[in-house]
Parts: structure tokens; C-alpha cells; sequence
């Protein structure tokens, strides 16, 4: 038998299997190319959830939080689920992380921008491939609201309601609601596929203390994790925009961020350098769609959590 002949009999077998007669050292594989290898770990794609949920606190860096006795509540389920424990903002002051975790750009490092955002971003994506979503803003006035600040709702941690997708369709502002909507639409199973969480100046830990902060994620996230809108298929992300500005490694410095699901390892510590860009690809990943805007294209990806 030639060479030739040995070669393509080989890779028949190798193609329909063992199992066909072709078994022996006359017929061993060793000349020919052996199959692939099934993909590693961290090759493997984030899994599509049913809902994707992110909650954003304010200016504490990690040191502050993490092992904490003012957030026991938040402690516990670092304990339980996925931590990220090499994760920085990108910049200070706040504004510049809250558009960066939704368009992939800083934009702007001034709190007080009240432009409207014409930019790639995540509702744009949403669109695109047909997935609800809703920001639910704590003391927001009405829904649909874009306008600048009523206290303790500050329009700086709602990049949402600076983007022209929204600001200029009123369809799309429907979607700016106030907080208190999310029990109501979680009871009636009306949840939209991604929802953007923000607690107000007195509960995020910016005016507020550490432990009101803990006891505002307890007494609503509790609910949540409870629901089937997580336990059967859902992504909960809990991570703080920014570290206090004594901290600008990295631009904004360390930060927790907590990556919770049933489908996560559990409990999983990850040593990997992330920045928002992360999270904005991880969002997307997490709803199937597979186009990223600014630097979530070439972010790394959070498959590690899986």
C-alpha cells in the first residue's frame, strides 16, 4: 500500500470513526494529522442569559469594601459567587466610568456635561438585535425623564438618558423609569432582557455610608437573587464605578466587582486585569449579541467566570 493510499485511508477513519473496521497498527493514525483538541476554559463563549442585571455603587475602592464590616451583605455574596479582585476603573470622576462601561468611550471627565451623546452605545446594540432594557434610576422624577438633577437623582450616574437613541425617541424614553418600577415589573414577570440599576446619592455609597449602601442592596437584591429571573437564567453584576480619588491606578483606581449567576463558578476569585470595557463586552456577550462599541471590540473577555 503507498503512502498516498495509507494516508487517505487514515483520514476516512479518522471522518465516519473507529468503529468501522478500522482499528490496528496497520491502520494507525500516527502519520496522519491528529484531530483538534476541544477548546480550553477560557476559549469557551460567555452562555446567553434570559436577563442581565447591573448594579452600580459609588467611590470606594476595593480595600474599602471587600472584608468589610460596613457591608456584610455585599461580603457574603463575594463569598459565594464571582469576585474580580484586579478590576480598575478607568478614570475620575464618575461620569467618564458610567460612559465608559455604555459606549466604550470617557467621553468627558466633567459631572456637570449635559450634551447629548450621539455615539455608539449599548441601547443602539439593544436595537440592533431586538433585546428590551430599561435603566432603573432611584428618586428619578418621572419616567422618561432626561433632564439635569433633582437631588438625591443626579443625571450623571444615567448615561442612559444622554444618549440621542433615547433623549430623541419618545418610545425609548418610556425606558428611563424610576427604581420603584423594578419590584412591580420583577412580580409581574415584565423584566426586560438587560436592566441598569442605580441607587440615588444617599443609598450608593457616595452621600450615604457603607452600611446604608449594604442594607439598599440587601433589601432589594434578596428579591432578586430569588426570583427566576436569576436562579433559572440570569447575570447579576454589582461593581462600584470608581475608587476614591487617592487612588488613580490605572486611571480610577481598584474596585469591586462581583459577577453572580447560577451558571458562575462558585465561589470564584479572578486575579485578571479588567476595566469597564470589560464589563460593556461581558453585557453584550451575555444577550447573544456579538458586535461591541469604542474599546469593548477589543476588550478582554470575562469567560473565566463559566
Amino acid at each position: 500500500m503507498t503512502a498516498s493510499v495509507r494516508l487517505r485511508i487514515v483520514s476516512l477513519c479518522l471522518l465516519l470513526g473507529a468503529g468501522l473496521g478500522c482499528g490496528g497498527a496497520a491502520f494507525s493514525p500516527s502519520s496522519a494529522q491528529a484531530p483538534p483538541a476541544p477548546p480550553s476554559a477560557s476559549a469557551l463563549a460567555v452562555p446567553v442569559f434570559s436577563h442581565v442585571f447591573v448594579v452600580v455603587e459609588e467611590n470606594h475602592g476595593y480595600s474599602s469594601v471587600i472584608g468589610s464590616s460596613s457591608m456584610p451583605y455585599l461580603n457574603s455574596l463575594a463569598s459565594k459567587y464571582g469576585l474580580a479582585t484586579q478590576y480598575y476603573a478607568n478614570t475620575h470622576p464618575s461620569i467618564g466610568n458610567y460612559f465608559m462601561m455604555t459606549t466604550g468611550q470617557i467621553i468627558t471627565n466633567n459631572d456637570s456635561y449635559n450634551t447629548t451623546v450621539t455615539v455608539d452605545n449599548l441601547v443602539r446594540h439593544f436595537l440592533t438585535a431586538g433585546k428590551t432594557w430599561k435603566s432603573y434610576a432611584e428618586s428619578l422624577p418621572r419616567v422618561g425623564y432626561t433632564g439635569w438633577d433633582v437631588y438625591p437623582y443626579v443625571k450623571h450616574h444615567n448615561p442612559f438618558a444622554y444618549f440621542s437613541d433615547v433623549a430623541n425617541s419618545s418610545n425609548q424614553r418610556n425606558y428611563l423609569v424610576p427604581f420603584s418600577q423594578f419590584l412591580t415589573d420583577m412580580k409581574n414577570n415584565q423584566l426586560p432582557r438587560f436592566s441598569f440599576i442605580i441607587p440615588n446619592q444617599k443609598n450608593n455609597a457616595h452621600d450615604g455610608t457603607l452600611n446604608q449602601a449594604d442594607a439598599w442592596l440587601k433589601t432589594n437584591l434578596v428579591p432578586l437573587i430569588s426570583n427566576s429571573a436569576f436562579t433559572q437564567n440570569g447575570l447579576l453584576i454589582i461593581l462600584f464605578d470608581e475608587a476614591g480619588t487617592n487612588d488613580s491606578s490605572h486611571g480610577g483606581g481598584r474596585i469591586a466587582t462581583l459577577i453572580l449567576s447560577p451558571k458562575g463558578k462558585k465561589p470564584y476569585k479572578s486575579t485578571t486585569f479588567y476595566q469597564h470595557q470589560s464589563i460593556l463586552r461581558f453585557i453584550l456577550q451575555g444577550l447573544g449579541i456579538t458586535t461591541y462599541p469604542g474599546a469593548a471590540a477589543s476588550a478582554p473577555n470575562m469567560t473565566e467566570f463559566f
